[in-house]
């Protein structure tokens, strides 16, 4: 199974110069309990972000490079990557960005675990378009708003149409 998981602006801006815009510990809070114990999966900038890799889970990165620190999986292409997840089909595989590897696995992914913030933010990368008419909202509860958690924000899932309830 192949899950999104992703904040996003107003606007549908999810970074800036290969960072977050915005500074919300509620969504890193809610990032970390959801994929906790499951194989994230990113790109190489995306990966780089971190600064390290994510302990709790299993840390595949796509890329052609391979200069990655001991204990994750590098693969060189989508379909290497298709290859690996087919192995263990009852995994939920979080798919943590960048905007290409969302493009690209567009039409496998089962789940989408998005968090809407409810401001405007400058940045350089956009979430690709979903048609959300394939989808059906399954949860949406608003996070925290206090003193560290400035901006207003909604966590949704949705699933497929046509997958079975999770």
């Amino acid at each position: 199974m192949i899950s999104y998981i992703w904040a996003e602006d107003a606007n549908g801006i999810i970074g800036a110069n290969g960072s977050l815009p915005w500074h919300l510990p509620d969504d890193m809070a809610y990032f970390k309990s959801t994929t906790m114990g499951n194989p994230i999966i990113s790109g190489a900038n995306t990966f780089r972000s971190y600064n390290r890799p994510l302990p709790g889970r299993q840390n595949i990165v796509v890329s052609r490079q391979n200069n990655f620190p001991d204990g994750i999986i590098a693969v060189s292409s989508i379909e290497s990557l298709c290859d690996l997840i087919n192995q263990a089909p009852d995994k939920n595989y979080f798919v943590t960005g960048g905007a290409t590897i969302f493009t690209q696995l567009l039409d496998k992914v089962d789940y989408l675990y998005r968090t809407k913030i409810n401001h405007s933010f400058n940045g350089d990368t956009y979430m690709p378009k979903i048609d959300y008419n394939k989808f059906r909202l399954i949860r949406s509860q608003p996070g925290v708003v206090d003193e560290k958690n400035k901006y207003q924000h909604t966590f949704e899932v949705y699933e497929r149409i046509g997958q079975s309830p999770k």
